[in-house]
Protein backbone atom coordinates (compact mmCIF):
# COMPACT_ATOMS: atom_id res chain seq x y z
CA UNK A 1 0.00 0.00 0.00
CA UNK A 2 0.95 3.32 -0.89
CA UNK A 3 -0.22 6.60 0.69
CA UNK A 4 -0.41 10.02 -1.22
CA UNK A 5 -1.10 12.75 1.20
CA UNK A 6 -2.54 16.43 0.21
CA UNK A 7 -0.74 18.64 2.22
CA UNK A 8 -2.53 20.39 5.37
CA UNK A 9 -3.87 23.62 5.99
CA UNK A 10 -1.81 26.26 4.82
CA UNK A 11 -2.06 30.02 5.29
CA UNK A 12 -3.45 31.99 2.85
CA UNK A 13 -1.05 32.26 -0.51
CA UNK A 14 -2.50 36.01 -1.23
CA UNK A 15 -1.47 36.68 2.81
CA UNK A 16 2.03 35.26 2.28
CA UNK A 17 4.92 37.82 1.23
CA UNK A 18 7.98 36.00 -0.26
CA UNK A 19 8.18 32.46 -1.79
CA UNK A 20 5.57 30.22 -1.76
CA UNK A 21 8.01 27.41 -1.65
CA UNK A 22 8.43 28.73 1.97
CA UNK A 23 4.46 28.85 3.34
CA UNK A 24 4.29 27.24 6.07
CA UNK A 25 1.08 24.98 7.72
CA UNK A 26 -1.46 27.35 9.95
CA UNK A 27 -2.24 26.49 13.08
CA UNK A 28 -4.90 24.29 12.05
CA UNK A 29 -2.52 22.59 8.87
CA UNK A 30 -0.39 21.35 11.98
CA UNK A 31 -3.47 20.10 13.88
CA UNK A 32 -4.21 18.33 10.55
CA UNK A 33 -0.58 16.67 10.70
CA UNK A 34 -0.57 15.83 13.85
CA UNK A 35 -3.68 13.74 13.10
CA UNK A 36 -2.23 12.19 9.98
CA UNK A 37 0.44 11.26 11.92
CA UNK A 38 -1.41 8.77 13.96
CA UNK A 39 -3.68 7.76 11.23
CA UNK A 40 -0.05 6.66 8.81
CA UNK A 41 1.82 5.36 11.77
CA UNK A 42 -0.80 3.36 12.66
CA UNK A 43 -0.80 2.26 8.82
CA UNK A 44 2.59 1.21 9.21
CA UNK A 45 4.43 4.03 6.48
CA UNK A 46 7.68 3.52 6.78
CA UNK A 47 9.22 5.61 4.26
CA UNK A 48 7.94 9.30 3.75
CA UNK A 49 8.61 11.55 0.60
CA UNK A 50 7.80 14.88 0.15
CA UNK A 51 7.35 18.04 -2.56
CA UNK A 52 9.83 20.33 -1.55
CA UNK A 53 7.32 22.85 -0.84
CA UNK A 54 8.01 23.88 3.29
CA UNK A 55 4.06 22.95 3.66
CA UNK A 56 4.15 19.77 2.81
CA UNK A 57 7.24 18.68 4.57
CA UNK A 58 5.89 20.16 7.82
CA UNK A 59 2.95 17.46 7.06
CA UNK A 60 5.11 14.55 7.37
CA UNK A 61 7.57 15.95 9.95
CA UNK A 62 4.84 14.46 12.73
CA UNK A 63 4.79 11.13 11.05
CA UNK A 64 8.85 11.39 10.47
CA UNK A 65 8.75 11.62 13.99
CA UNK A 66 6.56 9.01 15.21
CA UNK A 67 8.87 6.91 13.20
CA UNK A 68 12.30 7.93 14.09
CA UNK A 69 12.43 8.42 10.50
CA UNK A 70 13.49 11.60 7.71
CA UNK A 71 11.70 13.38 4.93
CA UNK A 72 13.17 13.21 1.96
CA UNK A 73 11.73 15.71 -1.09
CA UNK A 74 11.34 15.06 -4.53
CA UNK A 75 10.91 17.99 -7.38
CA UNK A 76 8.13 15.62 -8.92
CA UNK A 77 5.93 16.15 -6.09
CA UNK A 78 5.91 20.05 -6.86
CA UNK A 79 3.33 22.19 -7.58
CA UNK A 80 2.90 22.37 -11.26
CA UNK A 81 4.58 19.02 -12.32
CA UNK A 82 2.75 16.26 -14.32
CA UNK A 83 1.50 13.22 -13.01
CA UNK A 84 4.16 10.96 -15.27
CA UNK A 85 6.76 12.02 -12.84
CA UNK A 86 4.91 11.25 -9.65
CA UNK A 87 3.92 7.36 -11.16
CA UNK A 88 7.23 6.85 -12.01
CA UNK A 89 8.38 7.74 -8.61
CA UNK A 90 5.03 5.94 -6.80
CA UNK A 91 6.20 2.62 -9.05
CA UNK A 92 10.15 2.82 -7.14
CA UNK A 93 8.46 3.45 -3.65
CA UNK A 94 8.11 0.06 -1.11
CA UNK A 95 4.87 -0.65 0.09
CA UNK A 96 4.63 1.42 3.30
CA UNK A 97 5.35 4.86 1.65
CA UNK A 98 3.70 8.14 1.99
CA UNK A 99 4.16 11.10 -0.73
CA UNK A 100 2.65 14.52 0.07
CA UNK A 101 1.90 16.44 -2.73
CA UNK A 102 -0.35 19.48 -3.81
CA UNK A 103 -4.13 20.04 -4.98
CA UNK A 104 -3.37 20.51 -8.87
CA UNK A 105 -1.12 17.20 -8.65
CA UNK A 106 -2.90 14.48 -7.08
CA UNK A 107 -6.03 15.13 -9.02
CA UNK A 108 -4.42 14.64 -12.38
CA UNK A 109 -2.33 11.78 -11.05
CA UNK A 110 -5.83 9.90 -9.37
CA UNK A 111 -7.09 11.18 -13.01
CA UNK A 112 -4.09 8.99 -14.46
CA UNK A 113 -4.53 6.28 -12.40
CA UNK A 114 -8.73 5.82 -13.74
CA UNK A 115 -7.46 6.17 -17.16
CA UNK A 116 -4.95 3.00 -16.78
CA UNK A 117 -7.74 0.68 -15.03
CA UNK A 118 -7.42 1.67 -11.22
CA UNK A 119 -10.42 0.43 -9.46
CA UNK A 120 -12.08 2.84 -7.19
CA UNK A 121 -13.44 1.80 -3.64
CA UNK A 122 -14.65 5.02 -2.06
CA UNK A 123 -15.73 8.71 -3.46
CA UNK A 124 -12.56 11.07 -4.75
CA UNK A 125 -11.82 13.29 -1.61
CA UNK A 126 -9.56 16.50 -2.81
CA UNK A 127 -9.57 18.31 0.24
CA UNK A 128 -6.23 19.29 2.10
CA UNK A 129 -4.84 16.87 4.59
CA UNK A 130 -6.80 13.83 3.00
CA UNK A 131 -4.93 10.49 2.02
CA UNK A 132 -5.23 8.88 -1.22
CA UNK A 133 -4.76 5.02 -0.39
CA UNK A 134 -2.64 2.84 -3.38
CA UNK A 135 -3.11 -0.23 -3.70
CA UNK A 136 -0.46 -2.36 -6.22
CA UNK A 137 -0.70 -6.10 -7.41
CA UNK A 138 2.14 -8.95 -7.69
CA UNK A 139 3.56 -6.51 -10.68
CA UNK A 140 3.43 -3.36 -8.76
CA UNK A 141 0.81 -1.97 -10.31
CA UNK A 142 -1.55 0.35 -8.86
CA UNK A 143 -4.94 -1.54 -8.87
CA UNK A 144 -7.35 0.02 -6.61
CA UNK A 145 -7.48 3.51 -4.68
CA UNK A 146 -9.91 4.78 -1.98
CA UNK A 147 -9.44 7.87 0.24
CA UNK A 148 -9.44 8.91 3.54
CA UNK A 149 -10.91 11.86 4.62
CA UNK A 150 -9.04 14.40 6.25
CA UNK A 151 -9.14 14.58 9.94
CA UNK A 152 -11.69 16.25 11.87
CA UNK A 153 -9.18 18.47 13.93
Amino acid sequence: MLYLVRHAKAGSRRGFEGNDRLRPLSPAGRRQATALAERLTAAGVTTLISSPYLRCIETLQPTAQAIDGAVESDERLAEGHRFVGVLELLADLPDGSAVCSHGDVIPETIAALERRGCEFTSEPEWRKASVWLLDRDARGEIVSAGAWPPPDV
